[in-house]
């Protein structure tokens, strides 16, 4: 077992991945759950790939001594990616935008830091209810972004993406706004689809052995959800108003 990637051994993908740097700090906060149970997470795979990255793993961070740090450093811009009304859509054309030239604004002379919550959208509401300091910060978001990728996981509702694919598509807007430099887009998108190559063939085998009785199904082979109407407190992604 490597222990820095949580992968057996012939597994690895530590030799492959070059740290990438950004002018972006990411500080992914890892709930105890993906940590213990989920090996093959994206968030580890993330931090692997990013040079500028922290990682750390709790269900409240008010008392987290690295993450309060951060927060109050006044060299840096603390953000939180989470999407709602209230957040700042960096992928808004910056034309005629008060709010995205007052966040430029900030950056001229403080470094950018994104906090990531790491964990199923069941366990990152109670992760963002028991952090007060969390709640405080600055939100950021993008839009139209690619479908997820996820072939070994089904997303909960339309636009729900990984830790991975959420950082590749932020990247992807920070770097289209001249905010930050995206120079290896192909590694997390690579080493994500490598990743999900492994479990597909292990599901495979599985089947043929007898252990699992269906295999894995693309997102375009797999039964349409049946929409069902939700309490508005529920929804993942709140509506947002058309301007």
């Amino acid at each position: 077992m490597c222990y820095r990637c949580f992968w057996p051994q012939p597994l690895c993908w530590c030799g492959s991945i070059t740290p990438m740097p950004t002018r972006t700090k990411f500080v992914i906060l890892m709930h105890p759950y993906e940590f213990k149970r989920i090996k093959a997470n994206t968030g580890r795979l993330t931090h692997l790939c990013l040079a500028d990255s922290e990682l750390h793993v709790g269900e409240s961070f008010d008392d987290h001594a690295a993450v309060q740090a951060l927060i109050a450093d006044p060299r840096n811009f603390p953000v939180l990616l989470y999407p709602g009304r209230e957040a700042l859509n960096l992928s808004e054309d910056r034309q005629d935008n008060s709010q995205l030239s007052r966040f430029n604004a900030q950056l001229s002379h403080r470094r950018l830091v994104v906090f990531l919550l790491d964990a199923t959208w069941r366990l990152v509401r109670p992760m963002l209810r028991l952090s007060s300091s969390l709640q405080r910060l600055p939100r950021i978001m993008f839009s139209n972004a690619a479908p997820s990728r996820y072939v070994i996981k089904q997303q909960p509702e339309p636009g729900c993406l990984s830790t991975l694919e959420a950082t590749h598509e932020l990247l992807v807007a920070l770097d289209r706004s001249g905010l930050d430099h995206y120079a290896q887009p192909e590694q997390l998108l690579g080493l994500f689809q490598r990743m999900q190559d492994v479990q597909l063939r292990c599901a495979a085998e599985n089947k043929r052995l007898g252990i699992r009785r269906h295999a894995l199904r693309a997102p375009t082979e797999r039964p349409v959800p049946v929409p069902r109407p939700l309490p508005k407190r529920r929804r993942i992604f709140p509506a947002i108003k058309s301007p």
